[in-house]
């Protein structure tokens, strides 16, 4: 396994291409931007998967599924989702193929099978379930519904990177129904609360909470919650979103229930989401020019053993030390891999598991057997120290813990120094060009000046953060009154 990455510094787009494919996590496929996601990409995603999902249903959702396939109609009946994902719709026409008359040896569509209505490749999936839900809900006793789906999606983007926008992706999407408007905002809250606790526990990515401008939201929803990280570059990524949909949905596809004092009113609802656009936040936040650097709670492999020795002899006795320490780790809940292969040398596994980010490595020769040491390399700080063997497992165990909140701390600390005050639009354009980062500025609350802005210097507002203060300012733009400053960035 070649490492031999571009280094940030000279091409940071063309290093994170480099390393998502030698690092065996995904590689393009023969589907114009759509990706294969390779077995140690997928476990990450699946040890995502795993903690999400524990703390959705520790918050009372379960889990579903719904068609991939809309009906135009449904798709079309809220106007505003329907219209906001029009450009990216895939479309299914026709049902069958059939052999072309003037070759034997083509298929070509069958134009007698011509679907009766065409079918919308979900890009979300909020038509087919609230025409679902409709027939779920009569009374209050119905509600709340709180239903999550881990599914794909396809958008039919032009651009494409691996993780970060692709024709067809991976993500969760909870659709809940409740019969108050603060219920269906605590529950808004609630998740956007869970993305953000998840993203900086097991990620060790620091976000700052906030609220999209209008022009941001989700296309159908009242409100848009969102957190927002910073990638090493200096541009934001939007790590999850979610979305106060009030009662537009439930006008929609009349989704209505007699409520406790007998009268009729329509469902409020919200939905939310994260996707595999994780993936490359979690490679862009903490990865360097050696290759991946992944915090132990997401990494498939957290210790891996290496045995260096000449001979079977000396194999069977390093084995018999490094299957001993398998076991006690794996006691502790450590995963680790013992790589006996005798088809690499250990420098070729060592230089494969750097580059796939395994944040602790042993090695095992014969002089650590006499001594009845290991060395143990942090791939992190890439720094190595002898322990000795009777106290390997539990300075791994709290190895595993530094190291996890150790790369929250440099992230969170690149993260506060990239976030920038300014008050002019000079000022503005400087810190963009120069910089980076989270620009902290005053915006006077039209899409207008937000729109004209981002035409300026491709920067847009990636929320108004929730703990943001009261302050009196001046639009950096158009000069006008402010009360509060929001967040611009250039973003993925």
């Amino acid at each position: 396994m070649s490492k031999n990455l571009t280094k940030r510094s000279e091409d940071y787009s063309k290093w994170y291409n480099e390393l998502v494919v030698k690092a065996d996590l995904a590689e393009n496929s023969a589907v114009r931007g759509c990706m294969v996601i390779k077995p140690y990409g997928y476990a990450i995603w699946e040890k995502m998967q795993a903690e999400l999902d524990k703390k959705f249903k520790e918050t009372g959702h379960q889990n579903a599924y719904f068609p991939l396939f809309v009906p135009k109609s449904l798709f079309e009946a809220e106007e505003k989702n329907a219209e906001g994902f029009a450009k990216e719709c895939a479309v299914v026409t026709h049902y069958r193929l059939k052999t072309d008359p003037e070759d034997a040896s083509k298929l070509i569509v069958d134009p007698n099978a011509k679907l009766e209505e065409e079918l919308i490749v979900r890009p979300t999936s909020e038509a087919i379930i609230w025409n679902t839900y409709k027939g779920w809900v009569q009374s209050y006793r119905d509600l709340p519904i709180l239903v999550n789906q881990w599914a794909n999606v396809v958008r039919w983007e032009m651009r494409t990177r691996l993780f970060l926008r692709t024709a067809e992706f991976l993500w969760q999407e909870g659709h809940t129904a409740h019969a108050t408007r603060q219920e269906a905002i605590a529950e808004t809250e609630q998740m956007n609360n869970i993305y953000a606790d998840f993203v900086e526990s097991f990620m060790a990515i620091p976000v700052i909470k906030g609220r999209k401008t209008e022009s941001e939201r989700f296309a159908g929803a009242e409100d848009t919650y969102c957190i927002e990280a910073l990638m090493q570059d200096g541009k934001a990524l939007q790590a999850g979103t979610s979305h106060f949909l009030g009662q537009n949905f439930a006008k929609a596809f009349d989704v209505k229930f007699t409520t406790n004092e007998g009268k009729q009113d329509y469902v409020w609802a919200t939905s939310w989401g994260v996707s595999t656009r994780l993936m490359g936040a979690l490679i862009m936040t903490h990865s360097d020019d050696n290759g991946l650097v992944l915090p132990p709670n997401l990494a498939p492999i957290q210790v891996v053993i290496v045995p260096i020795y000449k001979g079977e002899e000396q194999l069977n006795q390093i084995s018999e030390v490094a299957n001993g320490l398998v076991a006690d780790l794996r006691s502790k809940g450590v995963s680790v891999k013992f790589d006996n292969r005798d088809t690499h040398r250990p420098g070729a596994k060592f230089a494969q598991y750097e580059l796939q980010g395994v944040p602790l490595r042993i090695a095992i020769g014969p002089k650590d057997l006499e001594k009845g040491t290991v060395e143990l390399a942090r791939r992190d700080t890439l720094t190595k120290q002898f322990v000795s063997k009777d106290k390997v497992v539990e300075t791994i165990e709290s190895l595993l813990v530094e190291i996890q909140n150790s790369l929250h701390q440099k992230a969170t600390q690149f993260r506060d120094e990239h976030i920038t005050r300014v008050d002019t639009f000079d000022e503005f354009k400087d810190v963009l060009e120069k910089k980076g980062g989270f620009v902290s500025a005053h915006w006077d609350g039209t899409p207008e000046t937000e729109e004209k802005i981002k035409e300026l210097t491709k920067a847009t507002i990636r929320c108004i953060p929730f703990d943001a203060e009261e302050e009196n300012g001046k639009c950096i733009f158009s000069g006008n009154l402010s009360k509060i400053r929001v967040l611009f960035a250039k973003a993925y």
